[in-house]
Order: structure tokens, then sequence, then C-alpha cells
């Protein structure tokens, strides 16, 4: 009786000793964390492992099997020469660190969409110049003088007569016209192609503001990655201690050696979703290599500080009256409307009309030959007349005005849906916030209290096991809906000012 109480006296004294060094070393695991969240430095999301970051030398593999095989290229690593001309930086050698600030600035140089845009504004442009300038002079040269009797003199037409010794058609003729629109017609023509560019520059700069949100939603889902991996690293670590405790007691006969089994096996889940979050993260940074215009390829460190989304936010009237006088979106169909207006305008002067002038100068010799008689000159002035009852210029006007009636209906919709989505993506930042509010206050805090009072139930000899693996599980779950609450709540502040048309920095 007295060796069976001092070996559950020693077994206790054991099990305390471990339960309260692993609560020891958890305790300063926490405050570890706790400590770098007040820091103020910021969180940097590495690309994950050195395999992940680049890719198996699969074309060596390929190039022994068969040299003639193209498929070699395709896996071949990246350099100057296989980079497709597309991208405007060849492959960097180290990781680049970038942060939201950079990355959209990377965005607005060398993304291909946005290029593209550019280059069709700066065409828009360019045909202002050519609409505004003048028509070109038409030159002419007449030879009347044709061979006496020859097939060109239409017979005897050019038959010499005692009144005309050298034929009736001998004069030569040098003649310039220079057509002339209705004053004013070409400089409202230029002006509607100038504010029809400077529409399709601001169509460019809502299409920039679109991409930067799916851009954003990119870099927060990375930096939501990178907390998870922090977590499920925590979450191995407490796994770990449970094991050991597990251990122990089953070395002293106080447990079953299942309890250990199960936490070793809800110790390799925890590692498997780290593989997995891992994978995820690298296809992340690929996707933002891709859409700032860089090779996929590429390594890349992404730098950002996850507590920013707590930072104040305009109100939601101070946002609809910005996102009404300054959305680039608004801005093209106001300056759409404004071309249609001058397009009226322009439509109705069409019942004007236009005119040529003509110089010319005569004298009778031939192109070729010397000069055998006096010059003289004419000056001919023509108009250019609607006719035909102005049924052209009567359907262009109804054109015009039908362009600009739906250009108005359009603008007034487009104001409309840029009101409603600032309504909608506040909506969701306010839920975001209440959401990252709770998880962080509330139940994060609970689910590490009941995991603690497990763990220590557990090491003094409890019988709650299954209640300790419980409480761990959640623990785990609700730091990584933590994770994710702020990575949407970063994403729905930045999609908010996008919406009102600012940039979310």
């Amino acid at each position: 009786m007295f060796i069976l109480s001092t070996r559950k006296t020693s077994v206790a004294n054991l099990l305390k000793s471990i339960a309260l060094f692993a609560i020891t070393a958890f305790a300063f695991s926490v405050f570890a964390q706790t400590s770098a969240d007040n820091a103020p430095a910021s969180v940097t999301v590495q690309s994950g492992d050195s395999s992940l970051a680049s890719p198996p030398s699969i074309g060596a593999q390929l190039s022994a099997q068969d040299q003639s095989s193209k498929a070699a290229e395709l896996f071949a690593p990246v350099t100057k020469a296989n980079t497709p001309k597309i991208y405007t930086k060849p492959a960097s050698n180290g990781p680049m660190e970038m942060d939201l600030r950079q990355l959209w600035s990377e965005l607005k140089l060398n993304n291909p969409q946005l290029s593209s845009l550019r280059e069709s504004y700066l065409s828009a442009k360019a045909t202002v110049p050519q609409i505004a300038a003048p028509a070109n002079p038409q030159v002419g040269l007449v030879w009347s003088g044709m061979p006496v009797n020859s097939p060109f003199a239409l017979g005897g037409a050019n038959t010499p007569s005692a009144a005309n010794p050298n034929g009736i058609s001998s004069n030569n003729a040098i003649s310039v016209a220079q057509p002339f629109q209705f004053p004013g017609k070409k400089s409202l023509a230029a002006d509607i192609a100038d504010t029809n560019a400077e529409a399709l520059l601001a169509s460019s700069e809502s299409t920039y503001l679109q991409l930067g949100a799916q851009l954003s939603t990119l870099y927060y889902n990375a930096l939501a990655a990178q907390k998870q991996l922090q977590v499920l690293k925590e979450s191995v670590m407490r796994l770990e201690m449970v094991k050991n405790v597990a251990k122990a007691r089953y070395a002293n006969n106080a447990a079953a050696y299942v309890e250990y089994l199960n936490a070793q096996v809800a110790q390799s889940a925890a590692q498997a979703d780290q593989f997995n979050v891992e994978r995820q993260l690298q296809v992340g940074l690929n996707n933002i290599n891709t859409l700032v215009g860089r090779h996929s390829r590429e390594k890349l460190v992404l730098r950002g500080d996850v507590r920013r989304a707590m930072n104040s936010v305009p109100t939601l009237v101070e946002l609809e009256d910005y996102a009404e006088s300054s959305h680039p979106s608004l801005k093209s169909s106001a300056l759409q409307l404004d071309a249609a207006r001058k397009g009226v305008a322009l439509a109705k002067k069409a019942y004007l009309p236009d005119f040529q002038v003509i110089g010319s100068s005569y004298t009778p010799r031939g192109p070729f030959a010397a000069n055998n008689g006096a010059m003289f000159y004419q000056f001919e002035l023509d108009l250019i007349i609607p006719l035909y009852f102005f049924t052209k210029e009567k359907y262009g006007v109804e054109q015009a005005q039908r362009n600009q009636a739906a250009a108005e209906a359009g603008n007034i919709s487009n104001r409309q849906q840029i009101v409603l989505a600032v309504n909608t993506a506040y909506a969701a930042y306010e839920q975001a916030k209440t959401q990252t509010q709770f998880l962080r206050e509330r139940q994060v805090p609970q689910a590490d209290a009941a995991y603690k009072v497990g763990l220590i139930q557990y090491s003094n000899n409890g019988q709650g096991f299954n209640d300790l693996l419980t409480a761990q599980t959640q623990l785990r779950s609700l730091e990584v809906q933590l994770a994710l609450a702020e990575a949407n709540l970063l994403q729905a502040q930045a999609v908010l000012l996008v919406s009102a048309g600012k940039e979310p920095f």
C-alpha cells in the first residue's frame, strides 16, 4: 500500500512538471507573439521554401531524353533571351521586396492591358491635328493640243480651219484647287475628337482602378496565407506539447496509447494544412507577378502592415460625394456626353455649304514645248451645297440627337451604379470590420482560455483528452478565421476606396 501511494505521488509530480514546462513554453510563445503584434514593425510575407519558389529543372531531363523535343524550351529557366516581349522587365536574379504602393506603381507602368489603353489614347490624340489640318490641295495639268486627225482628237474635232489654224482646242493649263469647309466645321470636329480621346483616358484610369482592386485582393490574400502559416506552426507546437504529455502519461500507465496516436495524427494534419497553404501562397505570388507585368516565376517578397485596416475610413456621405465628383468612370461618361452634344452641333452645320477655290493658268503651247503664245489666268469659286431635300443632313442630325440621348441616359445610369457600388462596398466593409473585432476580442481569447484549461486538467491526471483535442482544434480554426477575417477587412477597405475612385493608400 505504501509502494502504490509512492508511485502515484511520483507520477503526479512528473505530470505536474511536464505541464508546468508546457505551460511556461506556451506562455513564452504567446508573450512573444503579443509583443510582436504590438510592435510597429511591418509583417513580411516570404515566398515560401526555396523548393517552392523555383520549379524543378524539367528541361534538363527532357533534353536528355529527346534532343529535338520542343517541350524542353517550355520548361527552360527564365532568362532575358526567352522572356516574352510583353514583359517590359527581364527576370531578376534575387527576390524583390514590394509593398502595396509599389505594386500599384508597377501595375500602372508595366501591365500590358494598361499599356494597350495608353497607346490607344495616344493614337486617338494623334487624330486631332489631322482633323484640324486643312484639306490637301489638288494640282492638275491639262494638255488639250491633240495631233490632227488622231484618235484622241475625236475625228475632226481638232481639224484646223480658217478661224482656228491650230485647231479648236490647243490650249494647255495648270490648275490648283483648294477645298474649304464652312468656317467652324473643322475646329468643331477636332474638338469632338479631342474630347473622345480624353474620355478614353478616363476610361483607362477606371480600368487601372479595377485592376488595382484585383491586385489588392491578391496582396491581402498573400498576407492572410502568411498569417495562416504562422497559426499552423503554432498549432504544431501545441500538439507537440500535447503529444509529449500523452506519451508521459502512457509511460506511467495513466493514459491509453491511442491518445498519443490521436495527438500525432492531429499534428500531421496540421503539417499537411501548412504545406497546402504554402502552395497557395506561391500561386498567389505568381498571380501578383503576372498582374504587375513581371514574369510569374520571378521571386517576390511582399511587405505590409496587417493592422493598417484599422485606420479611419471616410464616412459614406464623403465617399459618395467624392465618387460623384472624381470617379474616372463618371468623368469618362461626362466627356462622352459632351462629345455627343458637340456632335449635334456639327451635324446641324452640315446644312451649310462648303467651298472650293481653283486657280488656273493657260497658254497656247505644249507642256514640253517652247513658249509660243501669251499666258492668261483664271480664278474659280465653287460652292458644294447640300441638295436632294437635305435628306442626308436631316438624318445626320437625328442620328446625332439619338446619340446624345443615349449618352445622357448612360451618364445617369453610370452615376447610379457608382453610388450603388459605394454603398454596397461600405456595407461589406462594416460587416467585415464587425466580424474581425468579434473574433479578435471574444472568440479567439475564449478558445485560447479553453485550450489552456484543458491542457492543465489533462496534465494533472485528468481524463479530458478528447476535450483537449477539441479545444486545440477550435483554437486553430478560430485563429485561421481571424487571419481570413483580417484579410477580408483589408480587401473590403481597398474595394471601398476603389469604388469611390481612390487608390487604397
